[in-house]
């Protein structure tokens, strides 16, 4: 038994699961777990200007680091970063929410508090939480080495966002801590053995097998194992829109993303026609599958999933994605045909040097300036269904909301991955309506020095909106006001490299002096397209899917 101050303990937790910095807003209630982290040197508090921010901030730093905290005050604070929490969860996202909440005496005696209901209720904004978290707990000095250790490995496990709540007046008292045995998920054999020995009656009926790879291949750090599946079998294999960035997408295997009516007809047709498709940590959602224009037969395709196996009608529980994985790599099914050579969209540039800036000209420059080691994040919108069609570059981290899609997510999970990355290149592409929504973060990147390469699209509207909405033409509601994004910087009382470029020569131009400015300062590239409404092939094939939807 070690005899250990709670704020300790807390800190210690923390860098064990790898947190190193976590990100939140300072108030009253959370002070003493902030003077906790100044003194503890393994944890270091990062600010942010709103705890939305704090929240999305560290939503893209679990995601490159594996697992991420933000801290905020009760109530005020913790509704606050409400909606980024509910992104994590959606995502399948671990982040650690810990709030600072009133002295234990004045919970007890229900009194009126500043920053609550005035009801003296203090389990209120837990029970909030407790539809959004994979778990929540209250600390006591008495559950504290218990409850800690286990909040952390729920999330790690389930990579799902968890809850603790810590009265201010216990930091810094002491707790008895004895080493807390955790138990580990594991596979059942049995159902094991029998969801191979199904795949394997479809794998052997099969001359045209194919694997679709979604989010959850990044989520649960299947990669490599799905890498060595593909190249046992010698398969190709597509990733979903969620998916993007969870294969190797310069691998020669790699054909692109199955994104139904909206992609490229050749990847459709390869994923359609197959035989057999195996499927990992599929999701399938409406902005995963075109509005459901997507049709895969699942009587021939073996869904992997995290903790199950589905094939056909059949579930398989209590199968670790891994296991059956690597139980199908020992099959050692080998398909003879080769893999065909992908085509890829934005492989060949389009315009000359004085044509306005549109979608099909941008788009293949932006493709051309990624770098491998790159981290990418990218806005929900119209720029996110152009990426979806970017090729990436090697060991390009890839972050965006394929599920949540909350608009600002992108400027302060930039920030995030700044923090996370600190010696990779960070690239954002936003539009203006979303950077309007969280462009303080911009400050919080100058105050940590963060470097990140901004393209800001600035159409002055909601485009993606419009696309959306097949019901009514020219709403005001989707106008942007005019900002000068050139002169952010200034305004957060720092220095920047910026552009604002009209045609193709400048974004080349642009895009070639921040490659060599951003080693020394954060660098804005403003992106206005020559037509304000012009968006890309994806979003032009959405509209249609809707309307037909429509009319149907």
């Amino acid at each position: 038994m070690e005899k250990i101050t709670l704020g300790n303990f807390l800190c210690r937790c923390l860098s064990q699961s790898g947190i190193k910095e976590v990100f939140g807003v300072a108030g009253d209630y959370n002070f003493t777990i902030l003077d906790e982290f100044e003194k503890n040197p393994e944890i270091t508090f990062v600010g942010n200007r709103n705890e939305l921010n704090a929240g999305y901030s560290a939503d893209a730093y679990a995601r490159l680091k594996g697992i991420a905290a933000l801290v905020t005050t009760f109530g005020v604070g913790e509704l606050s970063a409400c909606n980024a929490f509910a992104g994590s969860n959606s995502e399948n996202v671990p982040v650690v929410h810990i709030v600072g909440a009133p002295p234990t005496p004045d919970q007890k005696g229900h009194k009126f508090m500043h920053h609550s209901l005035m009801d003296g209720n203090f389990k209120t904004f837990q029970q909030v939480y407790e539809l959004i978290s994979a778990y929540t707990t209250a600390i006591t000095l008495e559950n504290a080495s218990n409850e800690i250790p286990k909040v952390l490995n729920i999330a790690q496990t389930k990579k799902k966002p968890v809850y603790i709540m810590i009265p201010n007046d216990l930091l810094s008292k002491e707790i008895n801590v004895s080493k807390v045995e955790l138990s580990a998920a594991a596979t059942n054999q049995t159902s094991l053995q029998q969801a191979v020995a199904h795949a394997k009656q479809l794998l052997d009926q099969s001359n045209n097998t194919v694997l679709l790879a979604d989010v959850k291949v990044m989520r649960f750090h299947l990669e490599k194992p799905v890498q060595q599946m593909v190249e046992t079998m010698n398969i190709p294999v597509a990733s979903t829109v969620y998916g993007k960035g969870s294969f190797d997408e310069t691998h020669p295997n790699y054909i692109g993303v199955y994104v139904g009516s909206c992609g490229e007809e050749s990847v459709r047709n390869t994923v359609e026609n197959a035989q057999c498709v195996i499927a990992v940590g599929l999701v399938w959602a409406d902005t995963n599958t075109a509005n459901f224009t997507a049709k895969l037969e699942f009587t021939k395709t073996i869904q992997i999933q995290p903790n199950s196996v589905i094939i056909g009608e059949a579930m398989y529980q209590d199968i670790l994605a891994a296991d059956m994985i690597n139980s199908l790599i020992l099959l050692n099914t080998k398909q003879s045909n080769p893999v065909n050579q992908a085509t890829f969209p934005y492989s060949q540039t389009h315009g000359q040097p004085n044509d306005a800036l549109v979608a099909v000209n941008y788009y293949p420059m932006f493709q051309q300036f990624i770098k491998d080691n790159d981290v990418i994040v990218v806005e929900t919108g119209t720029l996110h269904d152009g990426f979806s069609q970017v090729r990436l570059r090697k060991n390009v981290t890839y972050v965006t909301q394929g599920g949540w899609q909350s608009i600002g997510y992108a400027t302060p999970a930039a920030f995030g991955a700044c923090v996370a990355a600190p010696d990779r290149r960070v690239l954002l592409f936003t539009g203006d309506g979303s950077l309007q929504l969280t462009a303080q973060e911009i400050s919080s990147m100058l105050e940590h020095n963060c470097k990140p390469i901004l393209f800001i699209l600035n159409n002055g509207q909601y485009v993606v909106e419009k696309y959306l909405n097949v019901n009514t033409l020219n709403q005001k509601y989707n106008v942007i006001p005019k900002w000068d994004y050139t002169k952010l910087p200034m305004v957060f009382g720092g220095d920047a490299c910026t552009a604002t470029v009209k045609t193709v020569d400048e974004l080349a131009r642009a895009m070639k002096k921040a490659e060599k400015e951003c080693h020394n300062r954060l660098c804005i590239i403003e992106i206005i397209p020559g037509n304000p409404l012009d968006a890309p092939q994806y979003l032009v094939e959405s509209r249609k899917i809707l309307e037909s939807q429509k009319m149907n």
